[in-house]
Protein backbone atom coordinates (compact mmCIF):
# COMPACT_ATOMS: atom_id res chain seq x y z
CA UNK A 1 0.00 0.00 0.00
CA UNK A 2 1.31 2.78 -1.15
CA UNK A 3 1.80 6.26 1.28
CA UNK A 4 2.29 8.02 -1.87
CA UNK A 5 -0.89 9.31 -3.90
CA UNK A 6 -3.25 11.42 -5.32
CA UNK A 7 -6.74 12.63 -4.44
CA UNK A 8 -9.04 13.61 -7.15
CA UNK A 9 -11.93 16.36 -6.77
CA UNK A 10 -14.58 15.70 -4.62
CA UNK A 11 -18.59 17.31 -4.11
CA UNK A 12 -19.44 19.28 -0.85
CA UNK A 13 -21.56 17.43 1.17
CA UNK A 14 -24.50 17.89 2.87
CA UNK A 15 -25.43 14.59 4.70
CA UNK A 16 -28.14 14.17 7.81
CA UNK A 17 -31.92 12.82 8.05
CA UNK A 18 -34.12 15.61 6.97
CA UNK A 19 -31.82 17.78 5.24
CA UNK A 20 -33.47 17.59 2.06
CA UNK A 21 -35.49 20.78 3.78
CA UNK A 22 -32.38 22.89 2.73
CA UNK A 23 -32.23 22.02 -1.12
CA UNK A 24 -34.42 24.74 -2.50
CA UNK A 25 -31.73 26.96 -0.87
CA UNK A 26 -29.01 25.63 -1.71
CA UNK A 27 -30.45 25.56 -5.60
CA UNK A 28 -31.02 29.57 -5.19
CA UNK A 29 -27.04 29.88 -5.01
CA UNK A 30 -26.75 29.48 -8.50
CA UNK A 31 -29.74 31.18 -10.00
CA UNK A 32 -34.01 31.21 -11.10
CA UNK A 33 -34.10 28.43 -13.81
CA UNK A 34 -33.00 24.88 -12.98
CA UNK A 35 -33.12 21.42 -15.13
CA UNK A 36 -34.72 18.67 -12.64
CA UNK A 37 -33.50 15.10 -13.80
CA UNK A 38 -35.11 12.49 -11.96
CA UNK A 39 -36.42 8.84 -12.12
CA UNK A 40 -39.43 8.12 -13.85
CA UNK A 41 -41.95 7.83 -10.95
CA UNK A 42 -40.64 6.76 -7.33
CA UNK A 43 -39.71 10.41 -6.25
CA UNK A 44 -42.52 12.22 -8.25
CA UNK A 45 -44.90 10.27 -6.56
CA UNK A 46 -43.51 10.14 -3.22
CA UNK A 47 -43.93 12.47 -0.14
CA UNK A 48 -41.01 15.02 -1.43
CA UNK A 49 -41.55 16.44 -4.59
CA UNK A 50 -44.84 18.28 -3.85
CA UNK A 51 -42.91 19.94 -0.93
CA UNK A 52 -39.85 20.85 -2.84
CA UNK A 53 -41.32 21.68 -5.61
CA UNK A 54 -43.59 24.81 -3.99
CA UNK A 55 -40.65 25.58 -2.25
CA UNK A 56 -38.95 26.34 -5.55
CA UNK A 57 -41.70 28.10 -6.60
CA UNK A 58 -42.20 30.27 -3.43
CA UNK A 59 -38.56 31.06 -4.60
CA UNK A 60 -39.40 32.10 -8.03
CA UNK A 61 -37.30 29.01 -9.14
CA UNK A 62 -38.45 27.87 -12.60
CA UNK A 63 -38.15 24.20 -12.74
CA UNK A 64 -38.45 21.99 -16.16
CA UNK A 65 -38.58 18.38 -16.01
CA UNK A 66 -36.44 15.31 -17.50
CA UNK A 67 -37.58 11.64 -16.38
CA UNK A 68 -35.30 8.49 -16.48
CA UNK A 69 -36.48 5.29 -16.92
CA UNK A 70 -34.02 2.03 -16.41
CA UNK A 71 -30.35 2.92 -17.40
CA UNK A 72 -29.81 6.15 -19.48
CA UNK A 73 -28.68 5.83 -22.87
CA UNK A 74 -26.69 7.93 -25.09
CA UNK A 75 -29.37 8.86 -27.35
CA UNK A 76 -31.67 10.17 -23.84
CA UNK A 77 -28.82 12.44 -22.95
CA UNK A 78 -28.57 14.04 -26.77
CA UNK A 79 -31.82 14.29 -26.32
CA UNK A 80 -32.00 16.31 -23.52
CA UNK A 81 -29.01 18.29 -24.53
CA UNK A 82 -30.51 19.38 -27.78
CA UNK A 83 -34.25 20.42 -26.17
CA UNK A 84 -32.52 22.58 -23.45
CA UNK A 85 -29.06 23.77 -24.48
CA UNK A 86 -30.76 27.02 -25.43
CA UNK A 87 -32.52 27.38 -22.15
CA UNK A 88 -30.08 29.24 -20.33
CA UNK A 89 -30.35 26.79 -17.53
CA UNK A 90 -28.55 28.17 -14.21
CA UNK A 91 -28.52 24.39 -12.66
CA UNK A 92 -28.87 20.67 -13.03
CA UNK A 93 -30.69 18.90 -10.18
CA UNK A 94 -30.53 15.38 -10.12
CA UNK A 95 -32.61 13.50 -7.83
CA UNK A 96 -32.93 9.87 -7.87
CA UNK A 97 -30.96 6.28 -8.15
CA UNK A 98 -27.81 6.36 -9.95
CA UNK A 99 -29.52 6.21 -13.53
CA UNK A 100 -30.87 9.58 -12.69
CA UNK A 101 -27.63 11.10 -11.07
CA UNK A 102 -25.64 9.52 -14.07
CA UNK A 103 -27.67 11.25 -16.59
CA UNK A 104 -27.76 14.38 -14.93
CA UNK A 105 -24.19 14.46 -14.67
CA UNK A 106 -23.72 14.20 -18.90
CA UNK A 107 -26.89 16.32 -19.43
CA UNK A 108 -24.69 18.95 -17.00
CA UNK A 109 -21.53 18.29 -18.72
CA UNK A 110 -22.89 19.13 -22.40
CA UNK A 111 -25.94 21.47 -21.66
CA UNK A 112 -23.35 24.21 -22.61
CA UNK A 113 -21.23 22.52 -24.97
CA UNK A 114 -23.82 21.05 -27.03
CA UNK A 115 -21.69 18.42 -28.83
CA UNK A 116 -23.15 14.54 -27.82
CA UNK A 117 -21.97 12.41 -25.63
CA UNK A 118 -20.49 9.83 -28.29
CA UNK A 119 -17.89 12.55 -28.79
CA UNK A 120 -16.44 11.62 -25.18
CA UNK A 121 -17.63 7.86 -24.12
CA UNK A 122 -14.74 5.47 -23.02
CA UNK A 123 -14.09 2.48 -25.56
CA UNK A 124 -16.94 4.35 -27.98
CA UNK A 125 -16.54 6.43 -31.06
CA UNK A 126 -13.19 9.15 -31.24
CA UNK A 127 -13.02 9.25 -27.26
CA UNK A 128 -12.21 13.30 -27.68
CA UNK A 129 -11.03 15.27 -24.41
CA UNK A 130 -13.51 16.97 -22.46
CA UNK A 131 -13.00 20.90 -22.82
CA UNK A 132 -16.53 22.06 -20.75
CA UNK A 133 -17.52 24.20 -19.55
CA UNK A 134 -20.36 22.33 -17.22
CA UNK A 135 -23.34 23.64 -15.60
CA UNK A 136 -23.33 23.32 -12.23
CA UNK A 137 -24.99 19.93 -10.99
CA UNK A 138 -26.57 19.36 -7.47
CA UNK A 139 -26.92 15.42 -6.82
CA UNK A 140 -29.56 13.95 -4.27
CA UNK A 141 -29.73 9.80 -4.14
CA UNK A 142 -32.86 8.79 -3.10
CA UNK A 143 -31.41 5.28 -2.94
CA UNK A 144 -27.98 3.73 -1.32
CA UNK A 145 -25.83 2.05 -3.76
CA UNK A 146 -23.86 3.26 -6.87
CA UNK A 147 -21.92 6.27 -5.21
CA UNK A 148 -22.53 8.37 -8.22
CA UNK A 149 -23.43 11.34 -6.22
CA UNK A 150 -19.53 11.16 -5.81
CA UNK A 151 -17.91 10.62 -8.52
CA UNK A 152 -16.93 11.93 -11.95
CA UNK A 153 -18.15 9.59 -14.49
CA UNK A 154 -21.42 8.90 -15.85
CA UNK A 155 -22.40 5.48 -16.91
CA UNK A 156 -24.55 5.29 -20.01
CA UNK A 157 -25.66 1.64 -21.71
CA UNK A 158 -26.58 0.76 -25.16
CA UNK A 159 -28.96 -2.37 -24.53
CA UNK A 160 -28.51 -5.49 -26.83
CA UNK A 161 -26.58 -8.07 -28.47
CA UNK A 162 -24.03 -4.84 -30.02
CA UNK A 163 -24.45 -3.16 -26.33
CA UNK A 164 -21.78 -1.08 -24.27
CA UNK A 165 -21.99 0.63 -20.65
CA UNK A 166 -19.23 3.00 -20.95
CA UNK A 167 -18.55 6.21 -18.73
CA UNK A 168 -18.26 9.71 -19.94
CA UNK A 169 -15.54 10.87 -17.50
CA UNK A 170 -14.61 13.54 -16.03
CA UNK A 171 -13.23 15.98 -13.02
CA UNK A 172 -15.70 18.87 -14.26
CA UNK A 173 -18.89 16.34 -14.02
CA UNK A 174 -18.40 15.70 -10.28
CA UNK A 175 -21.13 17.54 -8.56
CA UNK A 176 -20.80 21.01 -6.84
CA UNK A 177 -22.61 19.60 -4.06
CA UNK A 178 -24.31 16.45 -2.76
CA UNK A 179 -27.22 16.60 -0.65
CA UNK A 180 -27.45 12.82 0.93
CA UNK A 181 -30.90 12.94 3.31
CA UNK A 182 -31.37 9.42 4.58
CA UNK A 183 -35.02 9.99 4.63
CA UNK A 184 -35.11 9.45 0.91
CA UNK A 185 -34.38 5.93 1.46
CA UNK A 186 -37.91 4.88 2.99
CA UNK A 187 -39.61 4.30 0.46
CA UNK A 188 -37.13 1.87 -1.20
CA UNK A 189 -38.93 -1.83 -1.21
CA UNK A 190 -36.51 -4.79 0.12
CA UNK A 191 -35.23 -5.84 -3.63
CA UNK A 192 -33.79 -2.25 -4.36
CA UNK A 193 -32.20 -2.42 -0.91
CA UNK A 194 -30.77 -5.37 -1.36
CA UNK A 195 -29.40 -4.88 -4.85
CA UNK A 196 -28.03 -1.00 -4.29
CA UNK A 197 -26.60 -2.35 -0.66
CA UNK A 198 -24.56 -4.96 -2.54
CA UNK A 199 -23.43 -2.46 -4.99
CA UNK A 200 -22.31 -0.58 -2.32
CA UNK A 201 -20.30 -3.32 -0.92
CA UNK A 202 -19.01 -4.75 -3.68
CA UNK A 203 -17.62 -0.74 -4.41
CA UNK A 204 -15.84 -1.02 -0.84
CA UNK A 205 -14.58 -4.33 -1.14
CA UNK A 206 -13.14 -3.98 -4.31
CA UNK A 207 -11.94 -0.49 -3.60
CA UNK A 208 -10.24 -1.72 -0.44
CA UNK A 209 -8.03 -4.39 -2.20
CA UNK A 210 -7.47 -2.42 -5.11
CA UNK A 211 -4.12 -2.50 -6.57
CA UNK A 212 -3.90 1.13 -6.44
CA UNK A 213 -5.02 1.40 -2.99
CA UNK A 214 -3.79 3.87 -0.33
CA UNK A 215 -4.36 4.50 3.19
CA UNK A 216 -6.97 7.34 2.55
CA UNK A 217 -9.57 5.02 0.74
CA UNK A 218 -8.63 2.27 2.84
CA UNK A 219 -9.75 4.01 5.84
CA UNK A 220 -12.98 5.25 4.16
CA UNK A 221 -13.51 1.60 3.30
CA UNK A 222 -13.16 -0.17 6.02
CA UNK A 223 -15.63 2.65 7.88
CA UNK A 224 -18.44 2.15 5.60
CA UNK A 225 -17.70 -2.08 5.53
CA UNK A 226 -18.61 -1.44 8.98
CA UNK A 227 -22.33 0.47 8.43
CA UNK A 228 -23.02 -2.20 5.66
CA UNK A 229 -22.26 -5.33 8.08
CA UNK A 230 -24.49 -3.81 10.70
CA UNK A 231 -27.40 -1.90 8.81
CA UNK A 232 -27.71 -4.26 5.51
CA UNK A 233 -29.56 -7.03 6.60
CA UNK A 234 -31.86 -5.39 9.05
CA UNK A 235 -32.66 -2.85 7.02
CA UNK A 236 -34.22 -5.43 4.06
CA UNK A 237 -35.68 -7.98 6.95
CA UNK A 238 -37.20 -4.47 8.31
CA UNK A 239 -36.07 -5.30 11.72
CA UNK A 240 -34.33 -2.96 14.28
CA UNK A 241 -33.95 1.01 13.82
CA UNK A 242 -34.50 1.85 10.24
CA UNK A 243 -33.70 5.45 10.72
CA UNK A 244 -30.27 4.39 12.08
CA UNK A 245 -30.08 1.88 9.24
CA UNK A 246 -30.55 4.11 6.33
CA UNK A 247 -27.87 6.55 7.63
CA UNK A 248 -25.85 3.97 7.78
CA UNK A 249 -26.49 2.10 4.46
CA UNK A 250 -26.64 6.04 2.66
CA UNK A 251 -23.23 6.65 4.50
CA UNK A 252 -21.63 3.91 3.25
CA UNK A 253 -22.69 4.39 -0.15
CA UNK A 254 -20.97 7.80 -0.59
CA UNK A 255 -18.05 6.69 0.60
CA UNK A 256 -17.97 3.34 -1.86
CA UNK A 257 -18.50 6.43 -4.64
CA UNK A 258 -15.48 8.48 -3.11
CA UNK A 259 -13.05 5.15 -2.39
CA UNK A 260 -13.93 3.74 -6.27
CA UNK A 261 -13.45 7.11 -7.63
CA UNK A 262 -9.77 7.35 -6.46
CA UNK A 263 -8.31 3.73 -6.65
CA UNK A 264 -11.14 2.18 -9.08
CA UNK A 265 -12.88 -1.75 -8.74
CA UNK A 266 -12.25 -4.76 -9.83
CA UNK A 267 -13.30 -8.34 -11.56
CA UNK A 268 -16.95 -8.26 -10.13
CA UNK A 269 -17.61 -4.32 -11.89
CA UNK A 270 -15.35 -5.23 -15.16
CA UNK A 271 -17.84 -7.92 -15.82
CA UNK A 272 -20.49 -6.07 -14.55
CA UNK A 273 -20.75 -3.73 -17.85
CA UNK A 274 -21.10 -6.36 -20.25
CA UNK A 275 -23.85 -8.12 -18.43
CA UNK A 276 -25.45 -5.05 -17.99
CA UNK A 277 -25.08 -3.92 -21.76
CA UNK A 278 -25.65 -7.62 -23.31
CA UNK A 279 -28.73 -8.13 -20.83
CA UNK A 280 -31.98 -6.47 -18.82
CA UNK A 281 -29.73 -7.20 -15.46
CA UNK A 282 -29.51 -4.18 -13.17
CA UNK A 283 -26.30 -3.17 -11.84
CA UNK A 284 -26.68 -3.65 -8.15
CA UNK A 285 -28.01 -7.40 -9.19
CA UNK A 286 -25.29 -7.98 -11.15
CA UNK A 287 -22.62 -7.35 -8.89
CA UNK A 288 -24.42 -8.93 -5.60
CA UNK A 289 -24.64 -11.90 -7.69
CA UNK A 290 -21.31 -12.09 -8.87
CA UNK A 291 -19.12 -10.83 -5.87
CA UNK A 292 -18.97 -14.23 -3.64
CA UNK A 293 -18.32 -15.54 -6.57
CA UNK A 294 -15.18 -12.98 -7.98
CA UNK A 295 -14.06 -12.46 -4.21
CA UNK A 296 -13.58 -16.47 -4.14
CA UNK A 297 -11.89 -16.80 -7.35
CA UNK A 298 -9.69 -13.93 -6.41
CA UNK A 299 -8.38 -15.58 -3.62
CA UNK A 300 -7.85 -18.58 -5.52
CA UNK A 301 -5.43 -16.87 -7.69
CA UNK A 302 -3.53 -15.26 -5.16
CA UNK A 303 -2.99 -17.96 -3.24
CA UNK A 304 -1.99 -19.86 -6.06
CA UNK A 305 0.28 -17.20 -7.94
CA UNK A 306 1.53 -14.34 -5.46
CA UNK A 307 1.06 -15.26 -2.11
CA UNK A 308 2.87 -11.96 -1.05
CA UNK A 309 0.14 -9.94 -2.20
CA UNK A 310 -1.43 -7.27 0.51
CA UNK A 311 -4.81 -8.57 -1.14
CA UNK A 312 -4.95 -11.64 1.00
CA UNK A 313 -4.52 -10.10 4.27
CA UNK A 314 -6.88 -7.22 3.14
CA UNK A 315 -9.34 -9.69 2.48
CA UNK A 316 -8.55 -11.25 5.75
CA UNK A 317 -9.03 -8.66 7.83
CA UNK A 318 -12.91 -8.05 6.01
CA UNK A 319 -13.31 -11.35 7.05
CA UNK A 320 -13.28 -11.05 10.99
CA UNK A 321 -14.43 -7.61 10.21
CA UNK A 322 -17.70 -9.14 9.26
CA UNK A 323 -17.48 -12.09 11.43
CA UNK A 324 -15.29 -13.45 14.12
CA UNK A 325 -12.08 -11.69 15.32
CA UNK A 326 -9.71 -14.13 17.06
CA UNK A 327 -9.24 -16.17 13.40
CA UNK A 328 -6.36 -16.30 11.59
CA UNK A 329 -5.81 -15.44 8.22
CA UNK A 330 -6.50 -18.64 6.32
CA UNK A 331 -9.79 -19.09 8.68
CA UNK A 332 -10.86 -15.60 8.39
CA UNK A 333 -10.87 -15.73 4.28
CA UNK A 334 -12.87 -18.81 4.44
CA UNK A 335 -15.19 -16.73 6.99
CA UNK A 336 -15.55 -14.28 4.23
CA UNK A 337 -16.45 -16.37 1.82
CA UNK A 338 -19.01 -18.33 3.56
CA UNK A 339 -20.69 -14.80 4.74
CA UNK A 340 -20.76 -13.10 1.35
CA UNK A 341 -22.34 -16.50 0.22
CA UNK A 342 -24.98 -16.60 2.92
CA UNK A 343 -25.94 -13.10 2.18
CA UNK A 344 -26.63 -13.67 -1.39
CA UNK A 345 -29.05 -16.45 -0.41
CA UNK A 346 -30.60 -14.39 2.19
CA UNK A 347 -31.04 -11.12 -0.02
CA UNK A 348 -32.50 -13.77 -2.57
CA UNK A 349 -30.00 -12.43 -5.72
CA UNK A 350 -30.84 -14.33 -8.65
CA UNK A 351 -28.62 -15.92 -10.53
CA UNK A 352 -27.60 -15.55 -14.52
CA UNK A 353 -29.93 -17.34 -16.11
CA UNK A 354 -32.85 -15.81 -14.78
CA UNK A 355 -32.31 -12.92 -17.18
CA UNK A 356 -31.43 -16.05 -20.06
CA UNK A 357 -27.45 -15.98 -19.52
CA UNK A 358 -26.04 -19.28 -20.70
CA UNK A 359 -22.72 -21.09 -20.86
CA UNK A 360 -22.55 -19.71 -24.52
CA UNK A 361 -22.81 -16.70 -23.77
CA UNK A 362 -19.53 -16.71 -21.84
CA UNK A 363 -16.87 -16.19 -23.93
CA UNK A 364 -18.36 -13.43 -25.19
CA UNK A 365 -18.98 -11.72 -21.72
CA UNK A 366 -15.69 -12.64 -20.90
CA UNK A 367 -14.20 -10.75 -24.03
CA UNK A 368 -15.82 -8.10 -23.10
CA UNK A 369 -14.64 -7.93 -19.37
CA UNK A 370 -11.29 -5.97 -19.37
CA UNK A 371 -12.27 -2.51 -19.45
CA UNK A 372 -10.96 0.22 -16.66
CA UNK A 373 -12.70 -2.16 -13.82
CA UNK A 374 -10.56 -5.22 -14.73
CA UNK A 375 -7.69 -3.22 -14.74
CA UNK A 376 -7.23 -2.39 -10.85
CA UNK A 377 -8.54 -6.37 -9.93
CA UNK A 378 -6.18 -6.83 -6.90
CA UNK A 379 -4.75 -9.75 -9.48
CA UNK A 380 -4.61 -10.13 -13.20
CA UNK A 381 -7.43 -12.98 -13.76
CA UNK A 382 -6.73 -15.36 -16.52
CA UNK A 383 -9.84 -16.04 -18.99
CA UNK A 384 -10.64 -19.51 -17.67
CA UNK A 385 -11.38 -17.76 -14.10
CA UNK A 386 -13.38 -15.03 -15.24
CA UNK A 387 -15.34 -17.29 -17.05
CA UNK A 388 -15.54 -19.77 -13.54
CA UNK A 389 -16.77 -16.52 -11.86
CA UNK A 390 -20.24 -16.45 -14.30
CA UNK A 391 -19.94 -20.61 -14.39
CA UNK A 392 -20.78 -20.43 -10.36
CA UNK A 393 -24.11 -17.95 -10.96
CA UNK A 394 -25.58 -19.32 -13.73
Amino acid sequence: MSFSFNLARLPRIVFGAGRIAELPDLVARYGTRILVVTGANSFLSGPHWPALSAALAARSIEHQLITVSGEPSPELVDASVRMHTHAAIDCVLGIGGGSALDAAKAIAGLLKPGNSVMDHLEGVGPELPYAGPATPFIAVPTTAGTGSEATKNAVLSMHGMNGFKKSFRDEQLVADYTLIDPDLLATCPPEVVAANGMDAFTQLLESYVSSKANPFTDALALSGLEKVRDALLPLYACQGNAPEQRAGMAYAALLSGITLAQVGLGSVHGLAAPLGAFYPIPHGVACGTLVAAATRINIGALEARDRSNPALTKYARIGRLLGQRNLNDAEARSALLDTLEHWTRLLQLPRLGAFRVTENDIPRIVANSRGSSMKTNPIELTDSEISDVLLARL
